[in-house]
């Protein structure tokens, strides 16, 4: 009896061993993710921008003697028109993202930094000294928007200038590469770490 407790116990160590190797893959941040995460900021970092420059930025409101007033209405597209071009590039460029690898990459991670910059440059100098009107809060709130969604752009393009290289291509899991056998033990079952290891290289361990 005391045998069977012991394997018993070697049994629950190589579970534990087994759950913690899980664990700790399951919070490791893969190349496949920093990519997902560069893509989603610059995307809703121009979405944000391409909101916020078409809201309205002024209203000018003009008194007619015996008719009413007159209210003309003006986007942030009117005060800053650089606002709106630059956002779709940087959209563009998240989508981009997903079929260029390697040095073509950073440099598209350049491009995508400087379209951010560019949004928060243009939007504070299109704000600036602006007649705002009865436009209200929205005057202030929407430019704050842009600004907000060009640091997201910014944030998109360094973190692809960083690590772009790293990540792998569209087509990666779909190229034939060589790739490190998946360990097993004397049983032939197949050891959880190299399992998981071959998952975020996108091999299938069980078809082998």
């Amino acid at each position: 009896m005391p045998g069977v407790g012991a394997g018993d116990a070697a049994s629950a160590d190589t579970a534990g061993d087994e759950t913690a190797a899980r664990q700790q893959e399951a919070g490791r941040v893969t190349p496949g993710r920093r990519l997902a995460y560069a893509v989603l900021a610059t995307a809703a970092g121009a979405g944000l921008v391409l909101w916020g420059i078409t809201r309205t930025w002024s209203t000018k409101v003009t008194d007619r003697p015996g008719l009413t007033q007159l209210r003309e209405t003006h986007p942030g597209t009117d005060t800053a028109p650089l606002v709106l071009a630059l956002a779709l590039v940087a959209l563009a460029g998240a989508g981009a993202l997903f079929a260029t690898k390697g040095v073509v990459r950073r440099v598209l991670g350049v491009l995508i930094a400087v379209a951010g910059v560019g949004v928060v440059v243009a939007t504070i100098a299109g704000r600036a000294g602006l007649d705002i009107g009865e436009a209200g809060a929205g005057a202030t709130a929407w430019p704050v928007v842009c600004v907000a969604g060009g640091l997201l752009v910014v944030l998109g393009g360094w973190w692809t200038v960083r690590h772009g290289h790293e990540w792998p291509g569209m087509g990666a899991r779909y190229e034939r590469t060589v790739t490190a056998p998946v360990a097993t033990d004397d049983t032939g079952t197949v050891d959880a770490r190299s399992a998981w290891d071959a998952l975020d290289r996108g091999d299938d361990p069980t078809a082998r």
